[in-house]
């Protein structure tokens, strides 16, 4: 289905995920987060910007994973996106929901 976020026709599936990556850009992510709620800080792009990259390297991701990272630990992980952080940081980073997001 095809969304507009950031002003732009944005195709994503039924839970909100972007399907393709490459519509994403930095206001596509501040959109997504408004929606939930969220005002971006520089350590939400830290958090952001690790997600990317570990799914541009094709790491499965969860929360334990995130928390181990050195980039932010699982109670800044909560604090910084308090509602399903992993669903939550990974819709916002324009990629999938990770398999281990029930």
């Amino acid at each position: 289905m095809e969304k507009v976020i950031a002003g732009k026709p944005i195709t994503v599936n039924e839970e909100g995920y972007l399907t393709d990556f490459n519509q994403w850009d930095e206001k596509v992510g501040e959109a997504i987060a408004a929606e939930n709620h969220l005002s971006l800080t520089p350590r939400h792009w830290d958090v952001i910007r690790y997600l990317q990259n570990e799914q541009k390297n094709q790491v499965a991701l969860s929360i334990r994973r995130v928390g181990k990272s050195g980039v932010v630990d699982i109670r800044e992980l909560y604090s910084l996106f308090p509602n399903a952080p992993l669903k939550t940081a990974t819709k916002i980073a324009g990629i999938p929901k990770p398999a281990s997001c029930i």
